[in-house]
């Protein structure tokens, strides 16, 4: 399964974090934008095309020392459909440099519609008997609150394609609570949710222990993180929250297990955005994402067991 390259890439990386490509034109430097806008106008093009440029940039520097990358679909369809051609290349660009893509729409649906999900993001469209690759992500973000119904179709694609999703459990903003830790039965729904994960898991389990069912679980609640690691041994969390939302080393450390592993820990504007917090010269944003992107991993890998493959 998908988690089995990915855990395969966070060894040899030594670097349990994914950089979150989530840009805003705010985030990109004015030399970029200046050179887009000069050739496209001030049009949707013209930001997309700065999005890219700025995407690119990132990967280079980051591409040899963190194992993936995580483009939220929602700051490229806010630019119409050059948004989402932008979004296509940044991906198609991250997996020509070795990186893992994990896509993050957080899809919800059921039937047909969601094998439409898991077809575009996961699988491959049939064109007139050809298979073609829509999105060449790695993994997609969903939401499982519907039920098996919107989570069975993406299992078959995973099964058949390599790929994994991260089903949202315990997510890491302050109004989770309202609802995913209210009771049924004397259980917090994100627990119940946690199994669900792990019983959707049981046919899609891979080679280290995890299957390709992951969960998102926030850095925000360690609390919950680490109760939820050990109820859910056989599920990879994805990590939100670390750095900008407020959650630290010793937060997310209750996501891994005794091999350094179980989890891989997000962080995007605390990565994107290292230029400013610098205050260095914006044309060294990629260099500066690089000394963030260290940083965060050496802050991390202080605070869990040795990364290694396990039995």
């Amino acid at each position: 399964m998908s988690m089995d390259r990915l855990i395969e890439k966070i060894v040899k990386t030594q670097n349990p974090t994914v950089a979150g490509l989530d840009p805003k034109l705010e985030y990109v430097p004015e030399y970029i934008k200046e050179k887009a806008f000069a050739k496209h106008g001030n049009t949707l093009k013209g930001a997309a095309k700065a999005l890219l440029e700025f995407n690119k940039g990132m990967i280079d520097e980051l591409c040899d020392i963190v194992p993936a990358v995580k483009p939220q679909c929602a700051y490229y369809e806010m630019y119409g459909y050059q948004g989402v051609k932008t979004l296509y290349k940044t991906m198609e660009y991250a997996r020509k440099k070795g990186m893992i893509v994990i896509t993050d729409g957080k899809r919800n649906d059921i039937g047909t519609t969601m094998e439409a999900y898991a077809i575009g993001h996961l699988g491959r469209t049939e064109v007139n008997g050809e298979l073609l690759t829509a999105f060449p992500g790695d993994c997609l973000t969903v939401n499982g609150y519907l039920g098996s119904d919107g989570i069975k179709p993406l299992l078959t694609v995973c099964k058949e394609e390599d790929k994994g999703i991260f089903a949202l459990v315990k997510t890491s903003n302050p109004s989770s609570g309202e609802l995913q830790d209210r009771l049924i039965d004397g259980k917090p729904v994100y627990e119940i949710m946690g199994e669900m994960c792990e019983e959707w898991g049981k046919d899609v389990m891979g080679k280290y222990g995890y299957s390709a069912v992951g969960a998102v679980v926030g850095a925000t609640y360690p609390e919950q993180l680490k109760e939820l690691r050990e109820k859910m041994p056989h599920t990879f969390f994805l990590v939100p929250g670390y750095g900008a939302q407020g959650g630290g080393a010793k937060d997310v450390s209750y996501a891994f297990d005794k091999n350094g592993l179980g989890a891989i820990v997000n962080s995007s504007r605390g990565i994107i955005c290292a230029y400013k917090k610098e205050g260095c010269d914006e044309k060294d944003y990629a260099k500066a994402a690089r000394r963030e992107a260290i940083r965060m991993r050496n802050d991390i890998v202080g605070a869990i067991a040795k990364i290694q493959l396990g039995k």
